[in-house]
C-alpha cells in the first residue's frame, strides 16, 4: 500500500496542495485529474522520488518496482527493439552475466539460467516485438535505429520500454498524446490486464473511463478521492456542486442549454446507428454539464451563410506525396450541416484527405470543386507552429483582424481564458494547451462555414475539450473531424468514413463497432486498419453479406420511414412554434383559433413522442438482429 500523510507540496512559490492524506491499494487503477498546473505531474514526480514533499510523509512499500515513461527520447544507433528490451532491467542483467560466463557450466551459471526461465526471459524479444507491433511499429522497423524515427514515434518507444519491464506501480502521464485511435484501443486492452497499481494522467475521458476505477481530483489545493471511473466522478462532483446555491443556478442553465441540443438533433437524425450513438453521447453530455459550471471557457461559433449544396466536392481524386499515391479515386460530396468523422489507422490517409479538402495539398488526379462563398476553418496537427511566438494573443488578433476593437477582442479572448495582462504577453513561453486554445480562437473568430479539424484536442485539458464539444454542437456548418478523442467524435459527428487500402469508404456502423473490429484484430495492423476476419473466399463473403442485408432490409426500411415521419412532425411543431411565438398572431387571431393551434401543437408533439419511441425500439431490434446474425 502507498500512503500519503498530511502532504503539502509547492513548486516555487505556488502551493499545489496541502494536508493531503491518501491510501493507494495494490492493484488499484487510478485516474489523476485536475486543471492544468494543479499539480498532477508534480504528484507523479514525488512518487518517483524526483521531488520531495514540503510537509508530511510519503510511504512506498520496500522493494516496490516503479515504471514510467522516460522524458528524454532516444536518439542513437541502438535498435528500436533493443531500446524496448532495456525496460526489463533484470533481463538485461542476467543476459549480461550469462554473456560473461558463456563457456562456464558452474553452479552460478545454472542459477542464472533458472532465473532467466523464471522471468520468462527467453521470450523477452518476442514480448518486446509484440509491444512494438501493438504501438504501431511495422515488423521491419523493429531493427531500425532509434534516431531514424520522428519525435512522436520515439515517445512510443519510451512507452513500450515502460510497459516492457515488470512493475508494481505504473505511472503514465498523458500516454495517448502521440497515439492514434487504433493504438489507444490497443493500449486500453493492455492496461486492463495490468496487475499492478496504475496511476494515469489523461485528458481523454473515454480512455480514463476504460482504464480507471478510482479518480483523484486535485482542486483548490486539495486532493479528493472518488470511487468509479471518470463519468461517475463527474456525476458525483455535479451533486456536490449542486449544494452551492450559485452553482445550482448555473447548473440549471447548462442543463436547459444541453436539453435543446439533444431535442433538436433527435428529430433530425438521419442514420440509425450513428445517429443513436450521437444522441447517447449528447444525453451523456447533458448529464455531465452541471459538473462543468465553473469552466473558464465560454465561446461559440458565428452563424453560417447559406450555401448551395454540395458546398465541397471531390471527384475521382488521387492524392499523395512525391509521386506516391496515398488515396485513390476518392469521391466525396459534402453538404451543409454534414458532420463527418474519419476513421483509419495511422498513415492510412486521414490527414491527407483533410489537406486536400483544405486545399493545402494539390490533387494528383481528379477535381476538387468548392462553393464560391466557402470559408474554411482548418485546424492542422501542427497548427501551433504557425503562431508567431513573439506576439501576444492581442497582437495575433489585431494583425489578422485589423477592424476589430480592443474591447471586442478582450471580451472574445476572455471566453478562451486569456484574462487581464495575459492577453498582452508574448506567447513564446505559453504552454501547449494555451497555444492550442489561441489557435482555435483565431479559427473560430473568422466565421468559417466548414470546419476541417485534424486532431484539435491535442494539448487541450478536460474543460476546454468539453467547451469545444458544446460550441461545435451549435455550429450550423459542415464538420470533417480527425480525432483520437472518441468522446468528441461521438458528440459532434453522425457520419463516419473509414480510410484503408487507399480508399475512402462509408462506415455504416458506429464508433463502438469500429473499436470492436480493432479489438477482434488483437492489436493494430499499422497502415491498413483491421482486416476482415475469416478464411472465406471473396465470393462466399459476398453471398453471406447479401443474405445478411436481405434479413435486415425490412427493419432498416421501417427506420427510414419513421425518420421521415419524425422530420415531418418536427417541421409542423416548428411552424406552430413560430406562429405562436409571434405577437402579431395574438393581435389578428381569435381566441378560438389560438386555442385550436395550441391544441394542434400539443397533439403533434404527442404523436412525435410516440413515433420517436417506435424509432428507438426499431433501432434496438435492428441491433439485436444484427448481433444474432453476427454470432450465427
Amino acid at each position: 500500500m502507498i500512503k500519503l500523510r498530511n502532504i503539502a507540496l509547492r513548486r516555487g512559490t505556488q502551493l499545489l496542495f496541502q494536508n493531503v492524506s491518501i491510501d493507494m491499494h495494490d492493484g488499484e487503477s487510478i485516474g489523476l485529474v485536475g486543471d492544468n498546473g494543479s499539480g498532477k505531474t508534480s504528484l507523479i514526480s514525488m512518487l518517483l522520488d524526483e521531488i520531495h514533499p514540503d510537509q508530511g510523509e510519503l510511504y512506498l512499500p520496500r522493494g516496490m518496482r516503479l515504471a514510467h515513461v522516460a522524458q528524454e527520447t532516444p536518439n542513437n544507433d541502438r535498435s528500436a527493439i533493443d531500446h524496448v528490451l532495456d525496460g526489463d532491467g533484470e533481463f538485461r542483467q542476467i543476459e549480461s552475466a550469462l554473456s560473461a560466463t558463456s563457456n562456464s557450466h558452474d553452479e552460478e551459471s545454472a542459477k542464472l539460467y533458472t532465473r532467466m526461465q523464471d522471468i520468462d526471459g527467453y521470450r523477452a524479444r518476442a514480448r518486446a516485438a509484440k509491444l512494438l507491433s501493438g504501438l504501431g511499429f511495422k515488423a521491419h522497423e523493429h531493427d531500425h535505429a532509434t534516431r531514424t524515427f520522428s519525435g512522436g514515434w520515439r515517445v512510443r518507444l519510451n512507452l513500450a520500454q515502460a510497459l516492457m519491464g515488470p512493475s508494481d506501480l505504473l505511472l503514465l502521464d498523458e500516454p495517448t498524446n502521440h497515439l492514434d485511435l487504433d493504438t489507444i484501443v490497443w493500449l486500453e486492452e493492455w492496461l486492463k490486464r495490468y496487475s499492478g497499481t496504475l496511476m494515469l494522467i489523461s485528458h481523454d475521458r473515454e480512455f480514463i473511463d476504460a482504464c480507471c476505477r478510482r479518480i483523484l481530483h486535485i482542486d483548490n489545493n486539495q486532493i479528493r478521492s472518488y470511487s468509479g471511473n471518470y463519468s461517475q466522478f463527474e456525476g458525483q462532483r455535479a451533486e456536490r456542486l449542486a449544494n452551492e446555491q450559485a452553482m445550482r443556478e448555473k447548473q440549471q442553465k447548462k442543463v436547459a442549454h444541453m436539453e435543446s441540443f439533444v431535442r433538436r438533433f433527435r428529430y433530425k437524425a438521419s442514420k440509425a446507428k450513428q445517429a443513436q450513438s450521437r444522441i447517447k453521447a449528447l444525453e451523456k453530455l447533458q448529464l455531465i454539464a452541471p459538473a462543468h459550471v465553473g469552466s473558464p471557457f465560454d465561446f461559440q461559433f458565428k452563424p453560417c451563410d447559406k450555401l448551395t449544396d454540395p458546398i465541397l466536392k471531390l471527384e475521382h481524386v488521387d492524392a499523395g506525396y512525391d509521386g506516391t499515391i496515398v488515396l485513390h479515386d476518392v469521391n466525396l460530396s459534402i453538404e451543409r450541416g454534414d458532420r463527418i468523422g474519419l476513421l483509419g489507422a495511422n498513415g492510412a490517409g486521414k490527414s491527407t484527405l483533410i489537406k486536400i479538402l483544405a486545399e493545402e495539398l494539390a490533387v494528383m488526379a481528379g477535381s476538387r470543386v468548392a462553393s464560391n462563398q466557402l470559408r474554411i476553418g482548418y485546424f492542422a496537427q501542427h497548427q501551433l507552429d504557425q503562431l508567431d511566438p513573439s506576439l501576444s494573443p492581442m497582437r495575433q488578433f489585431q494583425k489578422r483582424y485589423a477592424n476589430a476593437t480592443t474591447q471586442e477582442l478582450r471580451r472574445y479572448l476572455g471566453g478562451f481564458d486569456f484574462q487581464g495582462e495575459r492577453v498582452n504577453e508574448p506567447i513564446g513561453p505559453f504552454s501547449g494547451g494555451e497555444k492550442a486554445r489561441l489557435a482555435l480562437a483565431l479559427l473560430i473568430f473568422d466565421g468559417p462555414n466548414i470546419l476541417l479539424l485534424d486532431e484539435p484536442t491535442n494539448h487541450l485539458d478536460m474543460e476546454m475539450r468539453h467547451a469545444l464539444s458544446v460550441a461545435i454542437q451549435s455550429f450550423d456548418g459542415a464538420i470533417i473531424l480527425v480525432s483520437h478523442d472518441r468522446s468528441l467524435i461521438n458528440r459532434v459527428t453522425d457520419k463516419l468514413f473509414f480510410i484503408r487500402f487507399g480508399k475512402v469508404e462509408t462506415f455504416d456502423e458506429d464508433l463502438d463497432a469500429y473499436q470492436r473490429l480493432l479489438r477482434q484484430s488483437n492489436a493494430v495492423k499499422t497502415d491498413v486498419g483491421p482486416k476482415a476476419p475469416g478464411d472465406e473466399t471473396k465470393k462466399q463473403r459476398r453471398q453471406i453479406m447479401a443474405r445478411r442485408r436481405e434479413q435486415l432490409r425490412p427493419k432498416r426500411e421501417l427506420i427510414e420511414q419513421l425518420e421521415k415521419d419524425i422530420k415531418a412532425l418536427q417541421e409542423t411543431v416548428d411552424r406552430l412554434d413560430a406562429t405562436l411565438s409571434d405577437p402579431v398572431t395574438y393581435e389578428t387571431q381569435s381566441t378560438a383559433n389560438l386555442s385550436r393551434m395550441m391544441q394542434e401543437k400539443s397533439n403533434v408533439e404527442s404523436e412525435l413522442h410516440e413515433v420517436e419511441s417506435r424509432w428507438y425500439g426499431a433501432i434496438e431490434e435492428l441491433q439485436q438482429l444484427e448481433a444474432s446474425i453476427a454470432v450465427a
